[in-house]
């Protein structure tokens, strides 16, 4: 059994991974948590397919036939990596196969099960062939589900993977990768697991729920979040197999990069700042309203970037944004793809207030961070948030979140008016539009009216500390706990 000082061999397993392929905040952990790791002396290696935008040059590493179904399906890794500051390469293999990820997205395909299924499968199969045998594989949302199901029914049943443990982490349970069970003959497996206590889910095979059932640790990105979840209200109807394991369920924040978020190095900015000079903010914000044709001046400006979805609580911005527009004079600038409703609302506040509001349609990196240091506050007020990134990044650049007081937002935002001495933002529980609006009005009083207050604030978000330091020792006393196990249960319990 390995102790908590053993140096881990880590397989980082994840369908996106910063800066190959992201949609959102899992491929910035999978981009950064490996690095961290790193620092610390364990050998962390990421596996991810090789989607047709990926250019990165890299090399041949070996191919191998894998099983799909009655077909055979050849992939091939080759090799490339991520750098951290201190030019630290972090292998990454890439699995090609041309008819599977030879494409210019990453999800939403008819067949995405038969592709994940693949990315499952080939990122087991490699170990064979490679020169890297891990002690842990870390799977990541649903689209890894299936590594758990398969190397506990399958492969550990061999030599070289009957020592491996998994750790599955949940970054958001409403996407759970739910498909018809005719995909079960993907997995070549025998029968007996297609059944409500294993990967059945109300019909369906879940990808979600092999992870849930059959990996040895279980964590979510936070631990409000992970209480949430065994409840029906944020459950997604997986509440009941949650319980079950819940002596296995753990919740760690996220960190962000402190290295790509950086208002005193990022070249992204108009003026790099720091709490020293923090009154060189203002000159972004003068930038930003420049770039999005937004009247100059000192209206409080807000802003959004996020996926354009209903988990984001957008509806109660929309149902008050314009009142505070009149009233308040207040800007607002929103960045973020996702669904039609949002576009066409947020552009037809942009054509009635040409001079408050700007609504981009992108995913843009660069302007997100223009728009996290030039804003005055940043807003989410999220139906449920597992982590949220946006607001840790917000407190990088110093600029104040306004958010709802659900999963992530709740453990690392202080409302400011119950604990002036520790407050780093603005909260509210109760999800409707009022209470949203009493508490941006709350913040917009202060930022108004008491200057030196909100200095203070601003003061105390560049002296925040969520970087991966902390959450990385998380991690690995996960690891440390999932090899345990391992070792105490053995391959079959």
């Amino acid at each position: 059994m390995k102790s908590d000082h053993t140096k881990l061999n880590i397989l980082f397993v994840s369908a996106e991974v910063d800066p190959f392929a992201k949609t959102g905040g899992l491929a910035d952990v999978a981009g950064s948590l490996p690095k961290e790791l790193s620092l610390l002396g364990h050998d962390v290696r990421v596996v991810m397919p090789r989607y047709g935008f990926i250019n990165q040059e890299m090399k041949y590493v070996c191919d191998f036939p894998v099983e799909l179904g009655s077909r055979r399906e050849t992939c091939v890794i080759k090799q490339g990596s991520i750098s951290d500051s201190e030019e630290r390469h972090i292998p990454v293999y890439f699995i090609e196969n041309h008819h599977y990820f030879n494409r210019e997205g990453i999800y939403c395909y008819q067949d995405d099960a038969q592709r994940f299924i693949l990315m499952c499968k080939a990122a087991l199969e490699m170990v064979q062939y490679i020169d890297f045998k891990p002690d842990i594989i870390h799977c990541n949302d649903w689209h890894t589900g299936p590594i758990c199901l398969l190397l506990k029914e399958k492969y550990c049943k061999m030599e070289e993977y009957s020592h491996i443990a998994t750790v599955y982490t949940i970054h958001n349970l409403e996407y759970q990768g739910n498909f018809g069970p005719e995909v079960t003959e993907y997995l070549n497996l025998e029968e007996g697991y297609f059944t409500p206590d294993k990967a059945e889910f109300y019909g369906m095979f879940s990808f979600m729920k092999c992870g849930l059932v059959f990996s040895d640790i279980i964590n979510t990105v936070s631990k409000q979040y992970a209480r949430e979840i065994l409840t029906s209200s944020y459950g997604e109807r997986m509440e009941g197999v949650l319980a079950r394991r819940k002596s296995d369920l753990f919740g760690i924040v996220n960190g962000i990069s402190y290295e790509e978020f950086d208002p005193g190095k990022d070249k992204c900015l108009h003026v790099n700042y720091g709490k020293s000079n923090f009154r060189l903010k203002t000159e972004n914000k003068a930038a930003l309203q420049k770039e999005l044709g937004l009247e100059a001046g000192t209206a409080p400006l807000l802003g959004v970037v996020t996926r354009l979805t209903g988990q984001k609580g957008l509806e109660l911005l929309l149902g008050c944004i314009e009142e505070l527009i009149e009233k308040e004079n207040v800007q607002l600038a929103v960045l973020g793809l996702g669904d039609e409703y949002y576009y066409e609302n947020f552009s037809r506040l942009k054509v009635k207030y040409p001079k408050n509001v700007a609504a981009v349609y992108e995913f843009d990196t660069e302007l997100a961070k223009r728009i996290y240091s030039g804003c005055d506050m940043f807003l989410m007020p999220s139906r449920f948030e597992p982590c949220g990134l946006g607001q840790i990044i917000s407190l990088r650049y110093g600029t104040i979140p306004v958010v709802r007081a659900t999963g992530g937002l709740a453990e690392t935002i202080i409302d400011y008016d119950m604990d002036n001495r520790q407050g780093n933002g603005f909260s509210f529980e109760e999800y409707s539009v009022r209470e949203f609006k009493k508490t941006l009005e709350r913040a917009l009083e202060v930022f108004r009216n008491e200057p030196e207050t909100w200095k203070r604030l601003i003061e105390r978000a560049l002296d925040s500390e969520f970087s991966w330091k902390q959450p990385c020792k998380a991690y690995l006393e996960l690891y440390y706990l999932a090899v345990g196990r391992k070792g105490e249960k053995g391959c079959i319990e």
